[in-house]
């Protein structure tokens, strides 16, 4: 027994009086609930004349949402055994959305695309089952999912074809098929309507194909070398692992705040405490912090530790993994982002901060005094000298307020980051601003840490880990400071199980974090972190 009336989409269908006289009345979400538009959009005429073919249908006894059906080839599978399929006239079954239907009177062609790729099918009356060639005359649309079965042959123009012997509706699709879907115009429109995105455009469904390959990959070296998959809490009384502004959330019987975890370092850390040894997490973190072509609050990361490493160590696994990824997906190391020619095969530079900051702003590498941990800001004036700080470059990038180490990680920022187009691991960070990384044994103001930049993208970060409690939780303790000065990245409270977890003794290691979605970005030459993305976050839609 079908309802009296139905709702969808903003869509008002009554059926009381029978569909003869179906009232359809097409409302933009911002109408009140009693108003009818004076004239509808080309849109929604396309969408009533959609429902009222489904309607014809449906009396004609045609299943518009069928229960079940199997299909045992898919489109690139046919064309790959064309040649055996062709000389043993064997069946296909198939199942597809149709692209394109052309009719001929008693005969046509249908363009169906599954999620391997298209192939035409040719529909012919007396060839094709009553019923199905029924549908074809009278009921199939573009947009519509059908399901097909018969023998393969050539087409006078040379194209592998089905000629149908069945078709079967396996869904009616109410919305017609958008027929300009490509350019920077429909942008926002294909993120926010993914699903037409995928189907509409092969390339777009390729991309996230190859970001399974990439991940699926990682998995397996890291499970072939020892590693053990792991998860930890995405819900997080206390946040850290990363400098980040959280999202904050409720939870109602526990009567307490929580944040979505900035970064899962924290809890990996107290698993090496623990005993184990190789660990990693292929996690989503929140950071709630502003859309760009690079970052979406939501994104996706490889994190894991190793015991016994440092981040020279970690350094060889993560040159390994990237190249092996970029073979593994797309079988090359020589590839293009977005117009220039990077070589992930010769070994990967390695640069300090400090000296790509003097080359930057023209010191002699061999006499340059760039160092972290300088007293102040004059003792860093004196480094750079007068002409250096004179650069209205360098003028832009260095706040009043900055320490010595953040005016000098701020002119690496701005004036060496871009510059590093082939794989450079830039290493050893000032301590200051490396809350969780290990001093380098000679230099006690500089930290163990790298960042792995390819094509201008930050990829990676790592460190040698800190494993010391009292000095963790002074470092803690300047966080929480920073915070309270008004550093709104900074740590708002000190994680003192962590503390505790470190002295029960936490074994030397090197942690590494991964930005997968950029990863996906380089192997797949995708311009933004949105396409890369299933569903990136997006303003409401009006």
């Amino acid at each position: 027994m079908r309802p009296a009336s139905i709702r969808l989409c903003g869509l008002h269908l009554d059926r009381r009086n029978g569909p003869s006289n179906t009232k359809i009345i097409h409302r933009h979400p911002s109408m009140a609930p009693d108003e009818t538009p004076q004239s509808p959009t080309d849109e929604s005429r396309l969408v009533r004349e959609r429902y009222e073919k489904g309607e014809r249908l449906s009396e004609a006894g045609v299943e518009l949402y069928a229960k079940r059906f199997t299909w045992t080839d898919h489109a690139a599978d046919i064309h790959e055994r064309r040649d055996i399929l062709l000389a043993n006239q064997a069946l296909v079954t198939m199942a597809g959305r149709v692209m394109v239907v052309r009719s001929f009177g008693k005969a046509g062609f249908l363009k169906l695309r599954d999620q391997s790729g298209d192939l035409q099918v040719y529909v012919k009356k007396d060839v094709t089952d009553a019923a199905g060639f029924e549908l074809f005359k009278k009921g199939l649309d573009a947009g519509d999912i059908v399901g097909v079965k018969g023998p393969m042959f050539i087409t006078k123009h040379g194209e592998l074809t089905v000629q149908v012997r069945e078709l079967r509706l396996l869904t009616k699709s109410m919305r017609p098929v958008p027929e300009k879907w490509h350019g920077l115009r429909d942008v926002e429109q294909r993120y926010r309507q993914r699903y037409v995105d995928l189907f509409a455009n092969p390339q777009v469904r390729n991309v996230f194909f190859l970001r399974s390959r990439i991940i699926a990959f990682i998995r397996h070296l890291l499970d072939e070398r020892g590693y053990i998959e792991v998860e930890t809490p995405m819900m997080q009384a206390i946040y850290g692992g990363a400098t980040a502004k959280p999202f904050v959330t409720r939870h109602n019987a526990l009567d307490m705040s929580l944040y979505l975890r900035i970064a899962p370092e924290l809890f990996l850390k107290r698993l090496l405490v623990g005993g184990f040894e190789r660990v990693y997490e292929i996690n989503r973190n929140f950071r709630n912090e502003g859309l760009s072509t690079r970052h979406n609050p939501e994104f996706t990361m490889l994190e894991l530790y190793t015991a016994g490493w440092d981040y020279t160590d970690t350094m060889a696994l993560t040159e390994e993994m990237i190249r092996e990824a970029a073979r593994e997906a797309i079988e090359r190391t020589e590839i293009e982002f977005q117009g220039t020619a990077v070589d992930l095969t010769a070994p990967f530079r390695r640069v300090r901060i400090v000296d790509a900051v003097a080359e930057a702003i023209g010191l002699d590498l061999k006499e340059h005094r760039l160092a972290w941990g300088l007293p102040s800001r004059e003792e860093l004036a004196t480094a750079l000298g007068p002409e250096a700080l004179e650069r209205d470059d360098v003028q832009k990038v260095i706040k009043s307020n900055d320490t010595a180490d953040e005016a000098l990680f701020a002119l690496f920022e701005a004036l060496v980051e871009p510059t590093l187009v082939q794989p450079t691991f830039a290493i050893d960070f000032p301590k200051s601003l490396c809350p969780l990384a290990k001093s380098a044994p000679r230099e006690p103001a500089t930290a163990e840490r790298f960042e792995l930049f390819i094509a201008g993208l930050e990829l990676a970060n790592a460190y040698s880990e800190l494993n010391d409690p009292a000095e963790q939780l002074a470092r803690f303790e300047q966080q929480v400071a920073r915070r309270r000065a008004g550093d709104e990245e900074a740590m708002s409270e000190i994680d003192h199980d962590y503390i505790r977890a470190l002295e029960y003794g936490m074994p030397p290691a090197s942690g590494l974090g991964i930005g997968i979605d950029r990863l996906v970005m380089l192997l797949t030459n995708s311009p933004s972190i949105r396409d890369v993305i299933l569903f990136p976050l997006m303003r409401a839609e009006r």
